[in-house]
């Protein structure tokens, strides 16, 4: 079976994770992809497949007779799609022979214009598989759990030489808590990948330093008409807030390897107002320093108004792979390696944001991050072709092999 066909059963069961929950897994749903995964491993030769109350998959292929002292190498991928666009009721559509053209999703009559995503006139001539137009397609990262399943079963079918092969499949990935409940002993990989990147041929082995800040203001409430000298309005300190800031240093005047403070919530009234950030940089020094002046300006404006008129609370949230991937840097050099046997030239780009891979890395699992020939994630003009995840898959064999000399 080809990767794409095994997208397009996955695609059309409902697994989106829930960020309201609190439960682990966030929804309940994502069992009967585990389930289903859990079979078809079966099915192929992976006879230790299971998944475990949490909604973790599990299973490994044993080293070939020469290698069982080869590095055992791990292949992680997520069931869950986003929550940003509905995941139910997904109709994967096939677009052979495409023409590089604009594309028209039936269901909603939205158009995919090439003046929009200019990377769809590179596509011609490839299978394209959108959906419909009402929800998301899904290949964020059903695509990377096909690829590595068929992978796994070519693996087995051709009796291919290779070390210890680690699989595991995890929910929740979408809300952040995919690697929260990973088992990584019980995985019994050395090293892995995570196959959830865009395009195929990419290397991701670089994300943010991130953190969230929770700021709060505390007003004081008079009638407006004798507030003068007396009131401080919560609302209006929190815009002072706001706007001491740098205007430059935001997501949408930033990109590659520039960090920023992104707004993400705002509210209040005279009495109480709150401001919700999340700070992102690649340097972790710069990260600090971001941190240090929401702290900054929170002295100012509380000498400024009077103690404890304004709070922050600063979380961290994950942490830039790149250190722990460095001292296990052939990871990367063998991922270049398989791409450009593939007929590929590899592209390395910083992550703009955090993967499991970056978690399970500063846990003690280096794990940088695959692309998976997907496009437009978590919306409804997702797409992939069949050529790209048959390439991703060839990739995922040719880094297989060259572990296993």
């Amino acid at each position: 079976m080809r990767a794409y066909e095994r997208l397009l059963k996955y695609a059309k069961v409902y697994t989106t994770s829930d960020p309201e929950s609190g439960t682990h897994p966030s929804a309940a749903r994502e069992f009967d992809l585990a389930h289903l995964l859990v079979e078809e491993m079966k099915s192929i030769g992976i006879e230790d497949a299971f998944v475990d109350e949490h909604c973790y998959v599990y299973g490994s292929i044993p080293a070939t007779k020469g290698c069982e002292k080869k590095p055992a190498l791990g292949l992680i991928a997520h069931m869950d799609t986003a929550p940003d666009a509905s995941g139910e009721n997904v109709k994967p559509i096939l677009h052979e022979n495409y023409d590089g053209g604009d594309v028209t999703l039936p269901g909603t009559g939205m158009v995919m214009k090439t003046s929009t995503f200019p990377f769809l006139k590179e596509l011609k001539g490839e299978t394209l598989i959108t959906t419909d137009g009402t929800t998301l397609l899904g290949a964020d990262d059903k695509s990377g759990v096909a690829e590595i399943l068929t992978a796994a079963e070519t693996l087995i079918k051709k009796k291919l030489p290779h070390g210890k092969l680690c699989i595991a499949f995890t929910p929740d990935e979408e809300i952040g808590e995919g690697a929260s409940l990973f088992d990584i002993p019980g995985f019994g990989a050395d090293f892995a990948y995570t196959v959830d990147g865009g395009d195929v041929g990419g290397i991701e082995y670089e994300n943010f330093n991130a953190a969230s800040a929770t700021v709060t203001i505390h007003g004081f409430s008079v009638h407006p008409g004798s507030a003068k000298d007396t009131m401080i309005n919560a609302s209006n300190v929190a815009m002072e807030f706001h706007m001491a800031l740098p205007a430059m240093a935001r997501p949408e005047t930033t990109e590659g390897y520039q960090g920023f403070y992104h707004l993400s919530q705002m509210y209040g009234d005279v009495t109480e107002a709150k401001l919700g950030y999340i700070l992102r940089d690649h340097d972790a020094g710069k990260l600090q320093f971001k941190k240090d002046n929401l702290l900054h300006i929170a002295c100012y404006l509380n000498g400024k108004y009077g103690p404890g008129t304004v709070e922050v609370e600063i979380k961290d949230s994950y942490r830039n792979m790149l250190e722990k991937i460095k001292p296990h840097f052939h990871l990367v050099e063998t991922a270049r390696k398989a791409i450009e046997k593939a007929g590929l030239t590899p592209e390395e780009i910083p992550v703009r944001g955090g993967t499991d891979g970056a978690v399970l890395s500063w846990k003690g699992l280096p794990c940088p991050n695959l692309g998976t020939g997907g496009f437009n994630f978590h919306g409804v003009c997702e797409c992939t072709t069949v050529e790209r995840m048959d390439k991703a898959t060839e990739i995922l064999l040719n880094i297989i092999e060259l572990y296993s000399k």
